[in-house]
């Protein structure tokens, strides 16, 4: 299970959960309701649907903002807010809010088969089963560079992964010269682990002098060894209506994958595999370690403290396990991948595209995503 050992802490973070999730829904109509709920996890067809993330702007499933009254989404975020940190709360209105920015930078005209194809209200939330103590629910908020899954069993919070957070702009101007970068230490702290390397350990933990452009592990519910990134065009729901619309986007996608320029032999050391690439903490000197803590930090401190595990890696054992790669040049602005990697442990993050200014992150639990280890154990017990 992705939450820590502490059963209080993860209780009274699932009684909140469920108080937010029933006000919410208590407040909704029946037509919004019918959207906005799902099957509870009980059986592994039914499920699917909950396992189904994405983290482009296409249809995440659920009831949008654009569906709700003013109170509803109050409600809604009340709810997004009882599974975060107070950063990572902030961070996630920061991206939602990017929107805007994205749609400024890009003229106003993207569409992707929508009346808008850049809105900070198309964010999608959905319950799945009924919030409470006993049984399994959880609940899913999604929508651009946002992917929230929760699940909670027996009125304890059992898993918090995968959570995605992603940022286009990567980096933008504020006034006074102050730039907005809302995962500016997520990526600022691993670069400056790898440029501190002496050449040795720098040649093992850079994979490749080019960067792939998106997660090796996309958005595949359970990862796996030999993953290799998904082409843009495939992560999304489904193909756009509009033929038009659909052909702009396989022309982007192909565009960046010719800018990539990976060869077969590239795409094989980058891909995912069972034994972890790269450096291991255990060769880390002691501010390079003390920096890979924090590093982790800002992936696993993004739910409230009873659910993270960081406190896993205060034991040195833990984090020697922690492998950190590196794919691309190290100087700042240029196109780069990382990824952390060890026991129960998936970490990526890109910033590749628009110039190297729209990044990507994501913190996974590749056993135990989606509390599929938890659920499984539920079901044996009650579902004979």
């Amino acid at each position: 299970m992705t939450a820590t050992p502490d059963g209080a802490g993860t209780t009274e973070i699932a009684t909140g959960m469920a108080e937010a999730a029933r006000a919410w829904i208590e407040g909704l109509d029946d037509g919004q309701r019918a959207t906005a709920t799902g099957h509870a996890p009980v059986a592994a067809d039914a499920d699917a649907e909950r396992r189904h993330w994405f983290y482009t702007p296409t249809d995440h499933g659920g009831l949008t903002f654009h569906e709700q009254r003013p109170p509803q989404q109050r409600a809604a975020m009340a709810l997004v807010a009882s599974g975060l940190s107070r950063a990572a709360y902030v961070t996630v209105s920061t991206v939602m809010g990017l929107e805007n920015v994205l749609d400024h930078t890009e003229g106003f005209v993207a569409m992707f088969d929508r009346t808008r194809g850049r809105d900070p209200h198309m964010y999608y939330l959905r319950v799945f089963g009924e919030p409470g103590s006993t049984g399994a629910w959880g609940w899913r908020f999604g929508g651009h560079h946002v992917s929230l899954n929760f699940l909670v069993v027996d009125g304890v919070v059992v898993s918090s992964t995968p959570c995605f957070l992603g940022a286009d702009p990567a980096t933008s101007d504020l006034l006074g010269g102050a730039s907005l970068r809302p995962l500016g230490r997520v990526e600022d702290l691993a670069r400056d682990i790898v440029r501190s390397l002496p050449a040795d350990l720098a040649a093992r933990a850079v994979l490749l002098d080019r960067a792939p452009p998106d997660l090796e592990a996309a958005n595949r519910t359970v990862p796996k060894p030999g993953d290799r990134h998904i082409p843009l065009a495939g992560i999304w729901r489904a193909p756009f209506v509009d033929p038009v619309e659909q052909a702009k986007l396989e022309k982007g996608s192909e565009a960046i994958e010719e800018r990539a320029g990976l060869s077969e032999d590239d795409h094989r050391a980058l891909e995912l595999s069972e034994d972890p690439k790269g450096v291991p903490a255990s060769a880390l000197d002691a501010g390079g370690r003390e920096q890979l803590r924090l590093l982790l930090g800002t992936y696993l401190q993004r739910v409230p403290d009873a659910l993270s595990p960081i406190g896993r890696y205060d034991d040195d054992a833990a984090l020697d396990a922690v492998h950190l790669a590196w794919a691309g040049p190290t100087e700042p602005g240029a196109p780069h991948y990382y990824r952390l990697q060890g026991p129960r442990l998936l970490i990526e993050w890109d910033n590749t595209q628009r110039e190297a200014n729209h990044a990507h992150s994501v913190w996974r639990d590749p056993t135990a995503d989606f509390g599929l280890d938890a659920l499984a154990e539920h079901r044996a017990a009650h579902h004979r």
